[in-house]
């Protein structure tokens, strides 16, 4: 794929083009024992699909490199040249294409009208907040201008919110505030589908209107929609409600109508809105949905999408728990959980912080690292969490934290004359690294990690209707996964050697990858507002 860094989806290309055939056949291996043989597969199915038996040219055999096996074998396969890829990996920089993150693809508007209930938040509430800004960090990541919607005044400021660092913006709304509410309630005067409401006996405290929502579906031809959407109620909160989405719209980049757009993130020439919300939301965010399109007809209301949580399930609880609740319980289980592990340590002032950024990490972890579609079940028993679980965001933190104290360690020996510094990647000898799990790091977390970071973020538009699909699990399964991988490499792989020159070059190339490695851990754990941690 030329000079550079490479990427799967480039060397995916590249492969496909060298069969001179449309269709994608080639897939990444992932499984340690066959990449002991090969990287990239063209399956049986796919070749017998593309080529008449199966049986592939033999010049387009020879267009691809490193082809392993016959051009009349039923599967190909392709294994890289190894060194070469430690070397052009481990020379460049982790995270997202700088071409990538340079540039802004468009805008986004996160509503998250949890954060407008009135009532305490709840761990049904607390997912669909954790997720809005989680993929506000994605999104940014990839150059998407991204405003939160609502920001949060007194009444909104959720102590739970600052514990699990949630970067929430605040404010008492803009000044163009009041002005717009008066404009939306201009607009309601005028429309068909609305009839006032004089305060009087029988009338719902606050209504200004009743608006027929069912009328002007169907007459728009809208789809998605609950068909019991009907009658809606709108009080001077309501309205308040969409001025403050109109603000946040406003306050997009100015469109760029040369910019090309894209297929799976918003293009430069509008703003997309997105509702974050849990299923029992969902309704009451489709009334206003639809509110908004009745009353502000531009093309802005009509790119509004639906991000649907699954239910909460909180199994155990003594009565109904709050946000603020389970952040206390989790963290009180953390320390306990910590104090088995580490004894008297976990119990010292300088832990604090430690058992913190442990709970934080674990309950991101719990509502993140499933799909936002299904359902989440927390179990609040005391013995419910633990630091040893390696799906949690504890194991994690863990293990970055292992590659902190491996760096720290060096760089003390280094000063106190045991080994030279590290030398700069074009002197390494990359052809040391022969260890079966240094190839699965490198393939499996460094290679796609720019490329992960992308996919988590896309938000296609939906087939039909108002949902949206995000993969928003997906930096947590990353994460997961890749410290299951290196636990295992580390616990079996001795790093800090004899001081003897003749094992430096093994080290420093090790070193080099797990530097990258450690890398990655902080680019994707800033993703979710988790600083790695020094020690555990």
């Amino acid at each position: 794929t030329g000079e550079g860094r490479p990427g799967v989806a480039a060397t995916l290309q590249a492969l496909n083009g060298a069969l001179r055939r449309p269709a994608a056949l080639w897939v990444k291996e992932s499984g340690a024992r066959n990449l002991r043989h090969r990287d990239f597969l063209a399956p049986r199915a796919a070749l017998s699909a593309a080529f008449p038996g199966g049986q592939v040219p033999p010049e387009a055999v020879s267009a691809v490199p490193s082809l392993r096996g016959p051009a009349t074998q039923a599967v190909l396969a392709v294994q890289v040249r190894r060194p070469e890829a430690f070397r052009r990996l481990l020379g460049s920089l982790p995270g997202p294409d700088p071409s990538v993150a340079g540039a802004r693809t468009g805008c986004v508007v996160l509503h998250c009208p949890a954060l407008r209930s009135p009532a305490a938040l709840r761990p049904r509430h607390l997912r669909s907040v954790l997720l809005a800004d989680h993929l506000a960090q994605l999104l940014r990541a990839q150059g998407v201008s991204v405003h939160l919607v609502p920001a949060l005044n007194e009444e909104r400021r959720w102590e739970v919110l600052r514990q699990l660092r949630i970067d929430w913006p605040s404010g008492s709304g803009g000044s163009s505030l009041p002005d717009a509410v008066s404009a939306l309630k201009a607009a309601l005067g005028r429309c068909p589908c609305a009839t006032a409401c004089e305060q009087g006996p029988g009338t719902a405290e606050g209504v200004i209107s009743k608006v027929h929502l069912k009328s002007f579906v169907e007459q728009q031809g809208l789809v998605g929609y609950d068909p019991n959407l009907d009658v809606l109620l709108v009080t001077e909160g309501t309205l308040r409600s969409l001025a403050e989405l109109q603000e946040a719209v406003l306050q997009c980049p100015v469109s760029d109508p040369m910019a090309p757009p894209t297929s799976h993130f918003p293009s430069s020439s509008c703003c997309s809105i997105v509702h974050v919300v849990n299923c029992e939301e969902e309704f009451q965010q489709q009334q206003l949905d639809v509110l908004w399109r009745i009353l502000d007809p531009e093309a802005h209301t009509a790119l509004q999408k639906h991000l649907v949580c699954g239910p909460v399930k909180v199994t155990n609880p003594s009565s109904a728990i709050g946000a603020d609740q389970y952040f206390q319980l989790r963290k009180r289980q953390m320390y306990e959980a910590s104090v088995i592990k580490y004894g008297e340590l976990a119990q010292d002032e300088a832990w604090t912080e430690v058992i913190d950024t442990l709970t934080v990490a674990a309950i991101r972890f719990e509502m993140l690292s499933t799909a936002h579609r299904s359902q989440i079940t927390l179990d609040l028993e005391n013995n419910s969490i633990s630091t040893k679980g390696t799906k949690s965001g504890a194991f994690v933190m863990y293990n970055c934290a292992r590659l902190a104290t491996l760096f720290d360690t060096f760089q003390r020996a280094v000063e106190q004359g045991m080994y030279p510094p590290l030398p700069p990647v074009s002197e390494l000898n990359f052809s040391c690294l022969r260890e079966e799990g240094e190839w699965l790091l490198l393939f499996n977390y460094l290679l796609p990690f720019p490329e992960v970071l992308q996919q988590a973020a896309q938000l296609p538009p939906p087939s039909k209707g108002i949902r949206i699909t995000a993969n928003t699990e997906t930096v947590c399964k990353f994460l997961i996964q890749l410290s299951m991988d290196f636990s295992s490499y580390y616990n079996r792989v001795h790093i800090l050697g004899e001081p003897f020159p003749h094992l430096y070059d093994q080290m420093f190339a090790r070193l080099r990858l797990l530097g990258a490695v450690r890398d990655v851990f902080h680019s994707a754990l800033a993703t979710l507002h988790l600083p790695p941690l020094s020690q555990i």
